[in-house]
This record gives structure tokens, C-alpha cells and sequence, in this order.
């Protein structure tokens, strides 16, 4: 098993990041632009991969009680990971993305997995910075 984890600080509240970071529709806005999310029947939703032309059956549950984001493959187990939103001083968050690859044949690799997990956490902060700055967002 591998595991991956980075963190990055966000301009908001825990609750407003998480809302962000949970929106089904709005997925795409700060994952890693390879991959595509479709919600079947929440938990179920199936995630599709420009690298490998491929759809997988995966889960994905929004935790807001515990602002905690979780998601998986559905059938084979080969990978699983976590999104954990954490409130600091000032009003500011923490969000600490978490990924473990059971499969070693499903991990791309230390360097490709830590540039799209800081490239989708650097998304995820300009896109709750834009919905703090705009009124209404």
C-alpha cells in the first residue's frame, strides 16, 4: 500500500470550504483535470480518467458533521482516499487531502500523485476564495 498526503491553507471558514469541496457539480472545478466525476445514486458515482480512457465505479460521501469528504473504488478496493476540513484562527481552514493506493498497479507515481493533489488543493482555494470575494457565490 501507498499513501499520499498534502495540506494547504484556504481563506474561509471550514464550513463554506467544505461545501466547496463536497458540491457534486462542482467537482471538476478543483480535481485533477483528468479526471471526470458522474453521480449515479449517491454514494455511487462513477469517475472517468482521460489518462486511461476509462470509467471506474467508485463511492463518494460527504461527511458535513464531521466536514470530512471520503471516496473510493466500488468493486476492486484499489484505492481509497479522504478530504478533512479543519478550522484555525482567523477564520481561515486547513484541508489535508489523503490518498491510498492498495493496488500498486493503480498508483502513477509520488511525483505525478503530489503535483495533482497540490494542483487540485491550489484549485479548490481559488475556487472558495472567488465564492467568498463574489457576493452571493
Amino acid at each position: 500500500m501507498t499513501e499520499y498526503e498534502r495540506s494547504l491553507t484556504m481563506p474561509a471558514p471550514p464550513e463554506h470550504v467544505f461545501d466547496q469541496a463536497a458540491d457534486v457539480g462542482r467537482l471538476e472545478e478543483w480535481l485533477p483535470r483528468d479526471l471526470h466525476v458522474r453521480a449515479d445514486d449517491l454514494p455511487a458515482v462513477t469517475v472517468h480518467e482521460d489518462r486511461t480512457d476509462e470509467d471506474t465505479p467508485a463511492l463518494l460521501k460527504p461527511r458535513k458533521d464531521q466536514m470530512r469528504l471520503e471516496w473510493g473504488t466500488r468493486e476492486d478496493g484499489a484505492y481509497a482516499g479522504w478530504l478533512q476540513v479543519a478550522g484555525m484562527d482567523g477564520g481561515a481552514s486547513e484541508v489535508t487531502v489523503h490518498l491510498s493506493f492498495f493496488d500498486e498497479d493503480h498508483d502513477p507515481g509520488e511525483r505525478q500523485v503530489t503535483e495533482a493533489l497540490d494542483g487540485s488543493l491550489r484549485r479548490l482555494r481559488e475556487q472558495v476564495r472567488l465564492r467568498t470575494e463574489t457576493p452571493g457565490g
